[in-house]
Order: structure tokens, then C-alpha cells, then sequence
């Protein structure tokens, strides 16, 4: 049975389409709801990031935890790794992100994390919803049972010190010239004083928000700007995070964007040199690069592959006991560190790589040709295109080509109306060709 608002990361979609101040009410009362427990005085702490519709959802979701007896924190503007860590450290009873991540500003979400910082589950989650489409009103609170909501001070302190304390003791980043591209988002404050504080000379753009320019024409995905500003000041690194800051790209010296995949071979490298790694084992997803796997195998570490999605790749490490995961797009999960997909720490990790090897980031990012890759999106606007007898038979005849020379994946997004079509091999004509075969079979399916 499919669920009716939760995604892959939270609930997500437009702000006043489908995410309303009415369902942000519900959710407050049935999240608060399902996390009372005992008869302590129980506080959930709410971040957002810096979207016009904050102040709606923020607002409505104050009232929905409030009417249910929950004390509420709130703390302004903040990336999402600094809500998962304030959760845990504050001791709140839970967490919550308002932010659609990469999508554009008027778009938003909610995101919610358990006591210990963690993404909650599938299970949770669909306890959530069910309340939700429930009748709560007798399991309100009353009188003096009702909650106080309260905004707190210092936590932008709080997580500078947090990602400082993820780096060797003492290094500095003295000499270092550093774009960071702030996507206009919740990091815009943080970063480039952290930066600054660790010595780095620190050039900062997307840190202008106006409610409407989250991720336009910026971060992490629209980098553009970043390495254009990157060549015309001479910057030895350019670091691009998204709305939310939960995943980062960095474009080295020369302009041109690292992705995740290599990040993730640098940090998973440098982790097992310095006897870090908890396993020579680390965590991609089904669209990371073959040439990640192969490389990796080269110098002894094994790849496992979840579904796409974040919370599915920290699943998979929590399962095997993993510290180093991560996807493509730039979600980077340290599990020594982080309980969620953190852009500028795994920014600081491959910063500290770049300072000890001494070497520009170009040569230090670039650690194996990934195989040609192609993906691309169909949008749709209902049914079940997956599920059509032409599509599928298209897959089956694209499988059926490409199989022993590469990679296939089609999939719905689970974030917004589209399906994803990926191929990979060694053969980029081939791949092409069939990637090109099964959109065309969805094109039609959805016209």
C-alpha cells in the first residue's frame, strides 16, 4: 500500500498545493502524538531553512505540536544536519526541518527525526500518517496540558563548534582561497564563518536570501556561478552546498565540478590510511558510478548499493556496522559524526585531505574516469507510466541490450511526479541508445 504523504525525505511538494497549513497542523498533533511518551514535559525543536513559505509552515506546525502538549523550540534559519545534531544534544523528543532541499523555493517540506537524530522509519512514519487522517480531537491537550513555543539563541554557534570538532586537532586552513556558495539557504550564515575562524581567505555567494532565491541560479545544483567565480578570483576550491545543506559539490581549481562519487572515494581512502574506516566496506547507492566500484575494489574497499534516497544509504550502514556512505548528488553521511547527510562536514573532510597532501584539489579529487553515465527525467502529471505495457516491454528490450556491458535503472522519483532513466557501460553509444529508447516509450505513455 502506497503512502499518501511521505517520500523518500519527509513530505514535500508545493507550499499552499499540497503542503498547507492545514496539513502541517495535522502533522504537528500526530508526530507530537506518536513521540509523548512518559510524563515529562516533552519539547520538539523545529529548524528551517530560508523559503517565503517557512513562515507558514513553521507557524502551523507550532500549533499543531503545541495543541497536543509539546513545548517547542524554534531556531530560525539552519541546515538540516544541525537540526538532526541540536535534537540529540538539547535532548528533544524530536526534530523537525521545514525545506524541500534542491527543489525551488516555492516548494517545501517537513522533515522529521527521532530523539537519537536519526530519519525516522518507514513503520514511524506510517503510524504518522494514519493519525493524521485520524480524528484527534479527543486526544488534545488541555488547560495548563498545552505547549509553549519559544525561539532559542546561539544554535548557529552550536553547530560551528560541532563541524570544527569533525577535523584533526589544530589544522588550519591558513592560505587556503575558498568559494562557498551558500545556495541562498540555510547555511548562509554558518559556512563562511566557520571557514573564516579555521584561517581559510573565504569568498562567499548565494548568501543573500530573500525567501525567493533558494537554489536559483546557485548551489549545488546550478554551480555554474560557483566555478565561474572560482576561476575569475584564483580560488584553490570552490565549495557548493543546497538549500538545506545536507549535500555538497566542490569544483576545483580549475573550475570544473568533483561529484560525489569521487568524494566519497577520497574521503573513503583517506579514512582507511588513517586507520578510520570501520570496515573496507562503504555505502553508495544503485546510481553511483561503476567506475566508484571498480576503484575502490583496486585499493581494497567493497561497495554496497542501496535504493536512492539518504536514509536508505545510512540504513545500510547502520545494518553492517558502516561509517562512510554516500550518493552521487552529494549527500555525504559520516557516520562518526553525523546521523544524516551532512554537505559542509564532508566539505571540511576533503578540505583536511587537500591540506595534508598539499596538492590542488584537481589531483586530489580525481581519483578514477567514471564510466558514461546517462540520465535523464520524464515528468508526469498522474497514473502509473511504469505500468504501462509499452514501457515495460521497452525496459525488457534495453535490459535484455545492455546487460553484461553495464548498468540499467529506471525509477520514480520519490520526491516529485518523474521517472528517472539511467544507463551506464563502457559502450557510451550503446548506452545512449537505450536510454533514449525507454524515454521515448514513457514520453508517449504520459502524453
Amino acid at each position: 500500500m502506497g503512502r499518501r504523504y511521505f517520500g523518500t525525505d519527509g513530505i514535500r511538494g508545493r507550499a499552499n498545493g499540497e503542503i498547507t497549513p492545514e496539513l502541517a497542523l495535522r502533522v504537528g498533533q500526530a508526530a507530537g502524538l506518536t513521540f509523548k511518551h512518559g510524563e515529562h514535559r516533552h519539547r520538539v525543536l523545529i529548524g528551517k531553512d530560508t523559503r517565503l513559505s517557512g513562515y507558514m509552515i513553521e507557524t502551523a506546525l507550532v500549533a499543531g505540536f503545541t495543541s497536543v502538549g509539546m513545548d517547542v523550540l524554534l531556531t530560525g534559519p539552519i541546515p538540516t544536519p544541525a537540526v538532526a545534531m541540536l535534537t540529540r544534544s538539547m535532548r528533544a523528543d524530536l526534530g523537525v526541518m521545514i525545506s524541500a532541499s534542491h527543489n525551488p523555493f516555492d516548494d517545501n517540506g517537513i522533515k522529521l527525526f527521532g530523539p537519537d537524530g536519526y530519519k525516522l522509519s518507514d513503520e514511524i512514519e506510517g503510524s504518522i500518517e494514519e493519525l493524521v487522517d485520524s480524528d484527534l480531537t479527543k486526544k488534545l491537550a488541555k488547560g495548563a496540558e498545552l505547549g509553549r513555543a519559544r525561539r532559542i539563541d546561539g544554535v548557529h554557534d552550536r553547530y560551528i563548534e560541532f563541524a570544527k570538532r569533525t577535523l584533526p586537532r589544530a589544522i588550519s586552513f591558513e592560505g587556503l582561497r575558498i568559494v562557498a556558495d551558500c545556495a541562498n539557504g540555510a547555511a548562509y550564515r554558518v559556512v563562511p564563518e566557520a571557514l573564516w575562524e579555521l584561517g581559510a581567505e573565504v569568498i562567499s555567494i548565494g548568501v543573500e536570501p530573500d525567501g525567493l532565491n533558494i537554489n536559483h541560479e546557485c548551489g549545488s545544483t546550478s554551480p555554474e556561478e560557483l566555478c565561474r567565480k572560482v576561476r575569475e578570483m584564483r580560488a584553490d576550491i570552490g565549495i557548493a552546498l543546497d538549500g538545506d545543506a545536507d549535500r555538497v559539490l566542490i569544483a576545483d581549481e580549475r573550475g570544473h565540478i568533483v561529484d560525489g562519487d569521487q568524494l566519497l572515494a577520497v574521503i573513503a581512502q583517506s579514512f582507511k590510511e588513517d586507520g578510520r574506516l570501520a570496515k573496507p566496506i562503504i555505502a553508495g547507492t544503485v546510481m553511483s558510478n561503476l567506475g566508484l566500484e571498480r576503484y575502490l575494489s583496486s585499493i581494497g574497499i567493497a561497495l554496497v548499493r542501496s535504493q536512492v534516497g539518504d536514509r536508505y544509504v545510512l540504513e545500510q550502514m547502520r545494518e553492517q556496522g558502516l561509517n562512510v556512505g554516500g550518493e552521487q548528488s552529494g549527500h555525504i553521511i559520516l557516520s562518526d559524526y553525523t546521523t544524516t547527510g551532512d554537505g559542509f562536514v564532508a566539505a571540511l573532510q576533503i578540505l583536511a585531505v587537500v591540506r595534508k597532501q598539499g596538492q590542488p584539489v584537481s589531483k586530489v579529487c580525481h581519483r578514477f574516469d567514471p564510466l558514461p553515465q546517462l540520465l535523464k527525467n520524464v515528468r508526469y502529471k498522474n497514473g502509473q507510466p511504469l505500468d504501462d505495457v509499452k514501457v515495460r516491454s521497452a525496459i525488457t528490450e534495453a535490459e535484455q541490450r545492455i546487460r553484461g556491458q553495464g548498468r540499467l535503472l529506471v525509477r520514480r522519483s520519490g520526491t516529485e511526479p518523474v521517472i528517472r532513466v539511467m544507463g551506464e557501460g563502457d559502450d557510451k553509444i550503446l548506452v545512449e541508445e537505450v536510454v533514449d529508447h525507454i524515454v521515448e516509450a514513457i514520453t508517449q505513455a504520459v502524453a
